[in-house]
């Protein structure tokens, strides 16, 4: 009658060979090559004890014995960390039998039950939830006469275990994980086992960069031998008494262990090891976010105390590095520790709580308990104006990025939102406006829509542009049929009269939702009778959608074969502004595209330049870098007339930016004619900051529990060592404007895929480092018209280096490592933009004349 699992005779002893296999290598590569180990023993297993009301009821004795630990790959005796160490002394603790003793190595159990959980097996196909070492787990038989091949499902286990992902699909690792066991059967017992588990860790955005992880496990029949026979008893309890009172039940879900460092650095020592990299002059520089990383690692390990008494040692130099990696290490210790030492209440502190506000809005996995904090700190008193302004702005950066993890109804995120929402209802002063609005462009709530409808229709000058450029940033799934009219009628200013950077960003928002045959007709219509640099804004904005092949191309191409739309009267209109989207990079595993737009007034004056990076895969897309100039209110320098509806606009210039999906607090140049008067009169030239310092793009974390026993673990970080500067310069003498935007970056990217066997560790780390620099430089002579404008992209060139190192370690300090790196110069680039602008260049650069005027 017995049905589930190997029948076993009462009076024979079951001799086997035994052996698991660990790898860790590349995702290509041969495992011949790879790190590992592999451990060997002898397995006895006899029946000592059956139920006799049920045969299914067994109790099974399985010795392990003779167990011997080796390289899973040949090595020369001198690279071999094994050569003259007994198996004794590495695994540390003897191998007893399958019920543990509770004092017993933690690693040493999950052998055990790595090996017990082989011998779990039904011999009839079918699925279930099955316990095993890995967890609770679904698990499907197939059985083929005397083969039984069992299928589990690794993403269903449930363990504990930890580990992390980062919020953007795009800067995240992705996974797969199968395990399959193949049992062969000789007269209703087992012959063979052979199981394999595969790992496999990729870099979403660069798939050559990854780790797999391999674990074989077998189990052959030797021998049968006579054996002792059964122990009689009614309960296996009295049994177990019996051969040892010590022994206790044990659950068969892998216990975690984890092997103590020993001779680590402490966070001082290593902190003052990679101190010199972090200095603000070097922060353009790879080696930079290199140590950034390592040292956010350290922090993870670290208390309060320890973190707390390198903030406070540190000179006002290095001390906003120290903030940004002390914050992006987003664990409770670090987070009590930066709160303990920023006082909010003191201005002259203001740098660092900005440099810990934008690290906390670009936290990879943030917590509830951060937006609690932010959201304290803002209700409480602060004392910079400008600080209290970014730590609405990161709160909203922080409500989208809790939301999207299904954390939309936790308590901290429904109190951040009413705070944010009421207080914006209320809000009278501009400035508050503005600070709110910008808190719902990071937040992208699906409820603020109609708020910042009403803004986009009703509101003035910056706060309507404000409110429809956080409208733009909707997923254009999610904009309901009030946005495209209200759109539709802000673009043709059915109610009133609006200003451009309004209208075309309303107009942008209408064409990249699906505009229906109608919507696209109008738009189309309108091109003639707008403000002539609208006019050609708009033309420009139609042809990138048809060059570009976007989503509404089609819609556009059926509205051009009307003649009234499509005519040369329409598409012949004159001047400077223009829109271009074009590839930086077409890749297998992702794709980034650069767009420029630049807008001006009729007189000539720079009214808004936006230059946009995406980087997108199949499924995502992440909005990289956009940085926006804008300036109005300037024709009275040049004693020019303003453009409709601009007429009563105060002098104001500003840069607003949106990095890895987050948009900044916007830098002012200056406001007012006043403020203009005084900076050309003062003027140095030097471009204004927008972000400088470190940013964790990649944070990976994921903890495996092998059958076979031992604990894997896959880490990858990705840092970015950031420095974007812009400035808009004014000539009166030249009657020529300049806008540069400087993006100076750096990456380092670290992964480490370790096995760690408590007696071993094997792995793989690789790195991958690149820097490189970015400006957009536009340049505009409004000597003459119609006017010269001259827009430039340059990348410089940049070097890429990557290694990758195999190793494996005892806790002797004994170590074999294999290394192999390649280093290659990405060639410069200077990116091109339509065919005009090309012509345009010519004539700006032919015309300049050498010397240089009063600049601001």
């Amino acid at each position: 009658g017995h049905t589930t699992g190997p029948s076993l005779n009462n009076d024979k002893l079951y001799k086997f060979a035994y052996s698991a296999e660990v790898y860790v290598d590349g995702v290509k590569a041969s495992l011949q090559k790879s790190a590992g180990y592999r451990i060997s023993s002898g397995v006895d297993v006899n029946l000592l004890w059956r139920n006799p009301d049920n045969d299914d009821d067994q109790l099974i004795k399985i010795t392990i014995k003779d167990v011997q630990v080796e390289n899973v790959n040949e090595r020369p005796a001198a690279k071999s960390i094994f050569k003259g160490k007994s198996t004794e002394k590495i695994i540390r603790g003897k191998v007893k039998t399958f019920y543990s003793y509770q004092n017993e190595p933690g690693f040493t159990q999950n052998i055990k039950r790595g090996l017990a959980s082989l011998f779990q097996l039904q011999l009839h196909s079918g699925s279930s939830r099955e316990v095993d070492i890995s967890g609770k787990c679904n698990t499907t038989y197939h059985v083929r006469q005397d083969q039984v091949t069992k299928i589990k499902d690794l993403d269903s286990c449930e363990i504990k275990k930890k580990g992390f992902t980062s919020h953007n699909r795009i800067l995240d690792v992705g996974t797969k994980a199968t395990s399959a066991t193949v049992y062969v059967l000789e007269d209703s017992f087992i012959k063979s086992i052979k199981a394999e588990e595969n790992f496999v860790f990729l870099l979403n955005y660069r798939q050559k960069t990854g780790a797999k992880i391999v674990s074989k496990q077998r189990l052959e029949l030797r021998s049968v031998q006579a054996g002792l026979g059964l122990i009689a008893a009614k309960q296996v309890a009295s049994v177990i008494k019996t051969l040892d009172p010590n022994y206790v039940a044990m659950p068969l879900e892998a216990e975690p262990v984890k092997s103590e460092c020993k001779k680590c650095p402490s966070l001082s020592e290593h902190w003052q090891s990679i101190r010199e990299h972090m200095h603000p002059d070097k922060l353009s520089k790879a080696e930079a976010a290199k140590s950034f990383l390592s040292f956010i690692q350290n922090i993870r390990k670290a208390t309060k105390e320890e973190i707390l008494k390198i903030i406070r040692s540190e000179n006002k130099e290095f001390l906003p590095q120290v903030v940004d990696a002390v914050t992006s290490a987003q664990t409770p210790e670090s987070l009590e520790a930066i709160l303990e030492f920023l006082d909010f209440k003191d201005a002259s502190t203001s740098t660092l709580q900005e440099r810990f506000l934008y690290a906390c809005g670009f936290a990879s996995h943030p917590s509830e308990t951060l937006l609690k904090s932010l959201t304290e700190k803002f209700k409480g008193d602060v004392a910079n104006e400008e600080i209290r302004e970014t730590l609405v702005i990161v709160m909203g950066a922080l409500i989208r990025k809790l939301c999207d993890r299904g954390g939309c109804k936790l308590p901290a995120v429904v109190e951040a939102k009413r705070l944010i929402l009421n207080r914006l209802e209320k809000a009278k002063k501009d400035d508050n406006v503005q600070m709110y609005l910008l808190a719902l462009k990071n937040a992208l709530l699906p409820e603020a829509i109609p708020v910042l409808l009403k803004y986009s229709e009703s509101g003035e000058g910056p706060i309507s542009s404000l409110a429809a450029t956080a409208l733009q940033r909707y997923d254009p799934s999610s904009l309901t049929k009030e946005v495209k009219e209200t759109m539709n009628r802000i673009y043709h200013q059915t109610r009133r009269v609006h200003e451009k950077t309004v209208r075309t960003t309303a107009a942008a928002i209408i064409l990249n939702s699906n505009p229906s045959y109608m919507e696209v007709k109008n738009i189309l219509l309108s091109i003639g009778e707008l403000p002539m640099e609208m006019n050609k804004y708009m033309l420009s904005m139609i042809q990138d959608i048809l060059h570009f092949e976007m989503p509404s191309s089609k819609t556009v191409r059926q509205v051009l074969k009307d003649m009234r739309t499509h005519n040369y009267d329409r598409f012949s209109k004159m001047g400077s502004s223009s829109a271009y989207t074009g590839y930086i990079t077409r890749g297998p595993d992702v794709s980034s595209t650069y767009s420029l737009d630049i807008l001006y007034s009729g007189s000539g004056i720079l009214r808004r330049s936006n230059m946009n990076i995406h980087v997108f895969d199949r499924n995502t897309e992440l909005h990289a870098i956009q940085v926006v100039i804008e300036a109005q209110g300037l024709e009275s320098i040049i004693a020019a007339t303003p453009d409709e509806g601009e007429e009563n606009l105060d002098s104001f210039a500003g840069m607003s930016a949106i990095l890895f999906n987050f948009q900044l607090r916007p830098v002012t140049f200056f406001q007012g004619y006043g403020d203009l008067m005084s900076k050309m009169l003062s003027a140095t030239g030097d471009p204004m900051n927008v972000v400088k310092g470190l940013v964790l793009l990649t944070d990976y974390l994921q903890e495996i529990q092998l059958q076979s026993g031992p604990m894997a673990s896959a880490e990858f970080l990705g840092g970015l060592a950031i420095d974007i500067s812009g400035g808009m310069e004014f000539s009166l003498w030249y009657r020529e404007s300049k806008t540069n935007v400087k993006n100076r970056v750096a990456t380092f990217i670290a992964g480490n895929t370790e096995v760690d066997s408590f007696f071993i560790k094997t792995g793989m780390e690789t790195t991958l480092e690149a820097e490189t620099s970015l400006d957009f430089i536009s340049t505009v002579q409004f000597s003459q018209y119609p006017f010269l404008v001259c827009m430039q992209m340059d990348r410089v060139e940049s070097p890429f280096r990557t290694h990758m190192t195999k190793y494996e370690s005892l806790p002797s300090g004994r170590r074999y490592t294999a290394r192999r790196g390649k280093a290659a110069v990405l060639a410069g680039n200077e990116y091109p933009l339509h065919q005009e602008n090309s012509n345009m260049c010519k004539k700006v650069f032919g015309a300049k004349s050498d010397s240089a005027g009063s600049w601001f």
